[in-house]
């Protein structure tokens, strides 16, 4: 064998080499993936489960030392729930007004304030845009006491209307950054082109622009729905014995005689199950739109 021969056949060799610890490198990443992926998963369902199992046990299965895995299941907690003093029909109606209404306000707003935003030409209109969702950003202590100041001097303390004007404060700065960032993806020429055909400024907005941002008007009714939906801060504050919404019913299940965790677990399931369900009916809305929405450019 001449050293030209040998020499190639070292190369061969180390490059085999090289390769087989790259493809053991790749399935030991491929491998630890997995484990990721499945440890998040049942970090996350693994507690929604137990508490769906949890809402269908009697008392003495759900408070059971060993956890009951096999059981008789019941319908007793949600019928208890909406019988007697623990009623909560009332407390399911204020949820769904106050959430779907300050989502529907919030997405309407923030859609029209979205496009303004997106198409006004000013030299500040990335710091206003930042100031937008900065608002959203501040921690729900830090407006609450002023809210509550300012509710009680007009009056809406203790109602729908004023759960729904706490929920817009943070919901609407949100549905008016999203919305803009959707609308900025749209290429000018589409509008530009229809204004040219004798189309309004109004016009242009309804059958071209807002067609192009289902995706967007989707994304952000749905999370401002989820926020008001699980708000626990402002419904203590703000609401009152004839506006208290589901969150706050559930803790009134905590006293000092002992925690009813059959109906506690069965009013987690009645706050989780919907917006899972909802999540799940728009989820191809919903994953196009948490991309912003992005378009091909020109």
């Amino acid at each position: 064998m001449t050293v030209a021969s040998a020499t190639r056949l070292d190369r061969s060799e180390a490059g085999s080499g090289v390769g087989s610890a790259a493809r053991r490198t790749g399935v030991v990443t491929k491998v630890v993936l997995v484990l990721f992926v499945v440890a998040v998963v049942l970090w996350t369902v693994v507690p929604l489960a137990w508490m769906l199992l949890g809402s269908f046990k009697s008392p003495t299965d759900v408070t059971a030392a060993t956890p009951q895995v096999t059981f008789s299941p019941t319908l007793d907690n949600y019928r208890h729930l909406f019988s007697g003093a623990n009623d909560l029909g009332p407390y399911l109606w204020h949820s769904v007004v106050a959430s779907v209404g300050s989502a529907l306000i919030a997405t309407v707003l923030g859609t029209l304030g979205g496009y303004g935003l997106a198409r006004t030409k000013l030299r500040a209109k990335a710091s206003l845009s930042f100031w937008f969702i900065s608002t959203r950003m501040a921690p729900i202590a830090a407006v609450v006491l002023p809210l509550f100041l300012m509710f009680r001097v007009a009056g809406l303390i203790d109602s729908l209307g004023g759960l729904i004007l706490a929920y817009l404060t943070f919901n609407l700065p949100f549905a008016i950054w999203i919305m803009s960032s959707f609308f900025e993806s749209i290429p000018p020429s589409l509008e530009e082109s229809a204004k040219v055909a004798g189309c309004t400024t109004w016009q242009t907005f309804w059958h071209i622009a807002l067609p192009l941002t289902r995706s967007g008007l989707v994304t952000t009714a749905v999370l401002c729905l989820v926020f008001s939906w699980n708000d626990y801060a402002f419904a203590t504050i703000i609401s009152g014995p004839h506006s208290q919404t589901l969150p706050i019913a559930g803790t009134q299940l905590v006293t000092q005689t002992g925690v009813d965790w059959g109906q506690l677990t069965a009013i987690g399931t009645i706050v989780v199950v919907p917006m899972i369900l909802a999540g799940v009916a728009v989820r191809r809305w919903l994953v196009t739109g948490l991309t912003l929405g992005a378009v091909t450019g020109e």
